[in-house]
C-alpha cells in the first residue's frame, strides 16, 4: 500500500474525528485504520484496529499518524512513540472551523466542527479544540493543550503546556493558566489558575 493513515485510540475522541480524516485530500487512495493496543474489536464503524506495533512495521511508503486521545499526559506519551518510530503527525480540521487573521498552530491539532480562532493567536503542539470551542485575540496557548466542547477563551490568556480545560468552561481574558492545569467543565475562570492545579465552579476555587 502507498498510504497508511492512523487514528490513535479507537474511543469516543478518534471515533469522532475519523470523518474528518476520511475528508482529507491525504485519504484519497489511503488506508484508514484506528491504533489500539487495548481495543476488544478488530473493526470499528467500518475500519481496522491495528497495535500500534503492527501500523510502525506495515509496508506502506508514507504513514501518518492523528492522536486522538484526550488526555493531554497521554498524548505526550503516544508522540514520544510516535516520533521515536519515524511517524509523522496529522493535523485534522473539520471543514466548519473558522480561522481569521495570524493564527498559527503546530502539528497534530485536531479541531471539531464549529471552532473558531480569532486573530493573532500561537498554539503548540498537538492542541485539542472539540465542538464549538473558540480562541480569543492574542491568545498563546502551550502544547497538548485540551478544550473540551464548547470552552470560551478570551482575549490576552496564557495556558501552559498539558492543560486540560473542561466542557463549557469560560476563561475571562488577560489571564494566566499553568502547566498541567485542570478547569473543570462548566467553570467561570476569573484568576489565574497555578501549575498543576484543578479549579471548579463559579467563580472557579483551586480544589482541595
Amino acid at each position: 500500500m502507498s498510504r497508511l493513515i492512523g487514528i490513535y485510540g479507537a474511543g469516543g475522541c478518534g471515533r469522532g474525528v475519523m470523518p474528518l480524516a476520511r475528508s482529507l485530500p491525504l485519504a484519497v487512495d489511503a488506508r484508514l485504520v484506528f491504533i489500539d493496543d487495548c481495543a476488544t474489536s478488530d473493526d470499528i464503524n467500518g475500519h481496522e484496529v491495528m497495535s500500534f506495533a503492527r501500523f510502525a512495521n506495515a509496508g506502506a511508503r508514507e504513514k501518518y499518524v492523528a492522536l486522538a486521545v484526550a488526555s493531554p499526559a497521554m498524548r505526550v506519551e503516544l508522540a514520544r512513540k510516535c516520533d521515536e518510530a519515524g511517524l509523522a503527525l496529522l493535523s485534522l480540521w473539520a471543514k466548519e472551523v473558522v480561522v481569521m487573521d495570524d493564527v498559527e498552530i503546530a502539528e497534530g491539532a485536531l479541531v471539531s466542527p464549529f471552532v473558531t480562532f480569532t486573530s493573532n493567536i500561537r498554539i503548540g503542539r498537538c492542541f485539542h479544540a472539540n465542538l464549538y470551542s473558540y480562541v480569543e485575540h492574542d491568545c498563546v496557548i502551550g502544547d497538548f493543550v485540551t478544550f473540551a466542547p464548547g470552552v470560551r477563551c478570551n482575549g490576552n490568556v496564557r495556558i501552559g503546556d498539558r492543560a486540560y480545560i473542561g466542557s463549557g468552561a469560560v476563561i475571562r481574558q488577560n489571564l494566566a493558566i499553568g502547566p498541567d492545569a485542570v478547569v473543570g467543565m462548566g467553570a467561570i475562570v476569573t484568576k489565574d489558575v497555578p501549575p498543576g492545579a484543578t479549579v471548579m465552579g463559579n467563580p472557579a476555587r483551586v480544589k482541595g
